[in-house]
């Protein structure tokens, strides 16, 4: 992660900040809210950016995570809508008995693992990035996934950044947020196959 990190260091070091605060929160919203970012190294990114943060007296790390959480969740919420808006529409023009057994599938299982699979979807590259248009498209409650986002904007976005932030004087950190993040993953998937086990049962 460092290794690939310092990649950025070299391209985010010399932007001025107000730039900087703005291209990272910018690169940070297109990968969350619009479909054509899903390739973009968010993880990589937000480290990088909490390096260059500590490097640099005149970057606020305050106004950086205020900016990653604000870019992060508005641009889940900005996915969440298309999918409500414009993928619904296009699903039910397309009346198959496939496609209509496949989105009764996906609202059962929003219904049941959304909250968790939006949290969780975060931390996993690509999918981050198609997980709130499909919460939206199988009309995911609207409240809940309002939560999810943010819980999962804070911990992904503002964790990763201070962990790149303190990594540079505190070695450990780095590691801390990793395993924690796994450690989350793991459980949430692991109930998740209780879950399914038991439903399969009733």
């Amino acid at each position: 992660m460092l290794s690939f990190a310092a990649s950025f260091n070299d391209q985010l070091s010399p932007v001025a900040p107000f730039l900087f605060y703005v291209v990272v929160a910018g690169i940070i919203f297109v990968e969350t809210g619009l479909l054509l970012g899903f390739f973009l190294p968010g993880d990589s990114l937000l480290f990088s950016a909490g390096l260059v943060a500590a490097a640099r007296d005149d970057i606020n790390i305050v106004f950086l995570i205020f900016a990653v959480f604000l870019a992060a969740f508005v641009g889940d919420q900005v996915g969440y809508v298309i999918g409500r808006k414009v993928g619904r529409p296009y699903l039910e023009k397309h009346k198959s008995k496939r496609m209509q057994k496949m989105l009764a599938r996906s609202e059962k299982f929003y219904a049941r693992y959304g909250w968790w699979s939006v949290v969780i979807a975060r931390y996993i590259p690509w999918v981050r990035t198609f997980v709130p248009p499909i919460a939206g498209t199988v009309k995911m409650n609207y409240y809940k996934f309002l939560s999810a986002n943010a819980l999962g904007a804070f911990l992904w976005g503002v964790g990763i950044t201070l962990a790149g932030f303190y990594s540079g004087s505190i070695s450990w950190v780095e590691d801390i947020s990793y395993a924690l993040a796994a450690f989350f993953i793991t459980a949430s998937l692991v109930s998740a196959f209780i879950n399914y086990r038991r439903d399969r049962r009733d």
